[in-house]
């Protein structure tokens, strides 16, 4: 079974990005002469699109004697400037400004005379982002933790705002009311897709405010051809309605963005198209920000999307945004991506004559990045019926042809290939010069025929990255071109250092369906990393993930929207509801889009103990409280980050409770404990105790508040703790059976 959704993704090649580009020109007439642009100062993309602008001005002055631009295009960009007013003065529009740094609406046609100013120091923008998840196809049972049945009973999200920016959201099914039906928790909806933009505010789309705008909407535009956010959204927050399937923070408040990954294009006006970037997404963030700061209460949010990393420097304005945006009770943390599994990376030292790997794509084209100060050599063969064909390109004359661009065709194996090669200064080593690769041939490029790619050169020290659809793989018992691991394959934006990268991990093989067939999903069992999560470095050589979580076969909500036209998926739902005289379904997903939504919903619980965690204080207590991943030593490393979080021993340390010596950091698996409205401390086991167990009482100061010996042959005990004052307290019990030990945290309140 496949990992991945099929996806239209970022290819990096300009050619082809200017090929794609050509085809939603749209030219509005416009009198001046169209004028070139300071290069330096645009992202790829960017400068993809001024190119396309001009050569379609240039084209109508040729046949009309004036010239056109793209002003009815409008691109949402980050740019680089403390002045609006050189904004107002091209026809941009501040959207957000952070500092120095704002999200910008720019008429195309005016980016080049924007990079002309002086006060302009960078405009940044970037697209092809996707959903990091598998198919609904993949469904088991649910581990304990998203059952509810471990959070601890004094912290459930209470006053903080969960926030989840992804694609398809249901907003009838009963998981996003409380438990018994009765409250309705999502607050905020920004649709950016929404065609209800009559009076709408919004940069894109428009909002939802109140629960009758939202019940009556129903559901995001995308969510008959999409489910993934209803399924990360119940994973951080649901509150399982009539099922034990509960999200790891139910009592949260809930602000949601539905913006837009590459298979949403389908929704989006050609004449829009650009207003859709990575600048978009960080309106996004900032909307849920702005909606948690308008009530007073901290937040989180999780992401689940996101692209390949690059060299070119596209993520250095978003990357900036993100830090400047996240602080004290802001916090976003987001899925390391599910390429662990692939070949992602290739480095050839100094030394070794070559290095190489058979190439293929699901698309007519694939895509790669090299890296590398010395010269080097690629060559390329194609494995054909009537035998093999090579195209043997330098890097030396990559970066002495014009604009540093080499485009060549090639018939290679029987069939007709375009290779281009784009040069450039590396963003992240600025000695080293980067290269983006993109060929072109037969529809499933490397099939037929087969392809493979060869650095050479002894001499020099070069780094290959897979990006986009790109297979690297090996080719029966040949012993030619097995270079390549599964490093480097951290996504963007979790590759930026404000944001908690979040890997997965696997419990569970076999699920039984809602129809009683056992079906076998196998990504390991026991808590093993998940060989699909992604693995570290960064392309700058960061330590990422920074932590873990389950990700593999997790039950959770799926969108009823999208289910209607997916009745081939009643295979893999697990159970079903009624709610409002309709039927909803639960079902599952693998990836660490499932582990992102969990850390997401751990973290609220922190943010209740402490409101003003920074995201550098959440990375301490991960690090401080995180466990071993099952097979791993639990080590920092670019496989596992500190270890799989720990909800509990990290509300320990946030409360300062784990400097109590005789308290422990893990609760009595065998014991239910819990306050009644008495302000009784109730406590059960699910069997008569032989033996005599110890109670004591802290509250959060470290101070014991009470201590007594619960009798044995009893399966209940009662505690009465009116006296305490309100407040969170931690009981511990000690028995000789070591699930009779632990400790729990309970909540005294009025």
């Amino acid at each position: 079974m496949s990992l991945y959704i099929n996806n239209i993704i970022r290819c990096h090649s300009k050619a082809f990005v200017v090929a794609v580009m050509l085809s939603f020109v749209i030219v509005c007439p416009m009198s001046a002469q169209p004028r070139r642009a300071d290069y330096s100062k645009l992202s790829s993309m960017v400068r993809s699109l001024v190119t396309v602008e001009r050569i379609a001005s240039l084209g109508t002055l040729q046949k009309t004697g004036k010239a056109a631009s793209d002003d009815c295009r409008r691109l949402c960009a980050f740019v680089q400037t403390e002045s609006d007013s050189v904004l107002a003065a091209n026809g941009a529009r501040t959207l957000a400004r952070y500092g120095d740094i704002c999200i910008a609406d720019i008429p195309i046609g005016s980016i080049a005379a924007l990079s002309l100013d002086r006060s302009v120091r960078r405009i940044e923008a970037g697209r092809g982002i996707r959903a990091l998840t598998d198919t609904m196809a993949v469904v088991t049972d649910a581990l304990p933790a998203y059952q509810g049945t471990k959070l601890p009973q004094a912290y459930t999200g209470e006053g903080v705002v969960m926030g989840i920016q992804d694609i398809g959201f249901d907003l009838t099914h009963p998981n996003f009311y409380t438990a018994d039906g009765s409250r309705y928790r999502i607050k905020r909806l920004w649709d950016q897709l929404s065609a209800d933009t009559v009076g709408s505010t919004m940069y894109v789309g428009a909002e939802y405010t109140d629960e009758a705008a939202l019940t009556d909407y129903r559901h995001s535009r995308d969510a008959v051809i999409q489910s993934h956010g209803t399924h990360t959204l119940g994973i951080a927050a649901g509150s399982g309605y009539d099922k034990h399937y509960r999200g790891m923070a139910y009592d949260t408040d809930i602000c949601l963005v539905s913006n837009v990954v590459s298979d949403d294009v389908v929704f989006i006006d050609s004449a829009d198209l650009y207003k859709y970037t990575y600048a978009t997404d960080a309106l996004g963030f900032k909307y849920i920000f702005d909606y948690a700061e308008s009530q007073g209460r901290p937040c989180v949010i999780s992401f689940s999307e996101g692209s390949d990393e690059d060299l070119r420097g596209d993520d250095v304005l978003y990357y900036e945004m993100l830090r400047r945006m996240t602080g004290p009770g802001r916090i976003i943390v987001s899925s390391a991506g599910n390429s662990g599994h692939i070949l992602n990376y290739i480095h050839k030292p100094a030394g070794d004559e070559s290095a190489g790997t058979y190439i293929s794509s699901s698309l007519d084209n694939l895509t790669m990045v090299l890296q590398s100060s010395d010269d080097f050599v690629l060559r390329i063969i194609a494995y054909g019926a009537e035998g093999r064909d090579s195209l043997t390109i330098t890097s030396r004359k990559v970066v002495d042809s014009s604009d540093s661009t080499l485009t060549l065709t090639a018939m290679l194996g029987g069939a007709r290939f375009v290779v281009d090669m784009t040069a450039y200064r590396s963003s992240v080593y600025p000695d080293k010069t980067a290269y983006d690769f993109y060929i072109e041939g037969p529809d499933r490029i490397g099939r037929a025929p087969s392809l493979s790619l060869e650095i050479l050169g002894k001499e020099s020290d070069v780094e290959l990255f897979r990006t986009g659809a790109t297979t690297f793989y090996s080719y029966g018992d040949s012993p030619h071109f097995r270079s390549g691991d599964n490093t480097h394959g951290i996504n963007s934006p979790s590759a930026a250092p404000s944001v908690i990268c979040v890997g997965a991990t696997s419990y569970r093989k076999n699920f039984r369906n809602k129809d009683g067939k056992n079906v076998v999903v196998d990504w390991g069992a026991g808590g093993v990393r998940a060989a699909y999560s992604s693995v570290g470095p960064t392309v700058d050589g960061r330590t990422k993930p920074d932590v873990m979580a389950p990700g593999s076969n997790i039950i959770s909500s799926i969108g009823s929207y999208w289910f209607e036209k997916k009745p081939n998926e009643l295979e893999f739902v697990v159970d079903s509801s009624y709610f409002n005289g309709d039927k909803y379904y639960w079902s599952a997903s693998t990836g660490t889009s499932m582990s992102s939504p969990a850390v997401g919903g751990i973290v609220a619980l922190w943010l209740q103990a402490n409101p003003g965690l920074t995201p550098d204080d959440v990375l301490g207590v991960i690090s401080r409280t995180s466990n071993p991943v099952s097979g791993h030593d639990g080590s920092h490393d670019n496989l596992c980050g500190y270890g799989q979080i720990d909800a509990y021993r990290g509300l320990l340390d946030i409360l300062g409770l784990s400097k109590i010596e005789s308290l422990s950091d893990r609760q009595p698996c065998a014991l239910n404990i819990y306050v009644d409205r008495g302000r009784r401390l109730r406590i059960s086991a699910g069997e008569e105790s032989t033996e005599e167990m110890s109670l004591r009482v802290y509250s959060v100061d470290g101070s014991l508040r009470y201590s007594s010996v619960l009798k044995s042959g009893q399966r209940e005990w009662s505690v009465d703790l009116s006296a305490l004052p309100d407040g969170v307290y931690a009981v511990q019990t000690d028995g000789a059976d070591r699930a009779l030990t632990g400790s729990t945290l309970v909540r005294l309140k009025n």
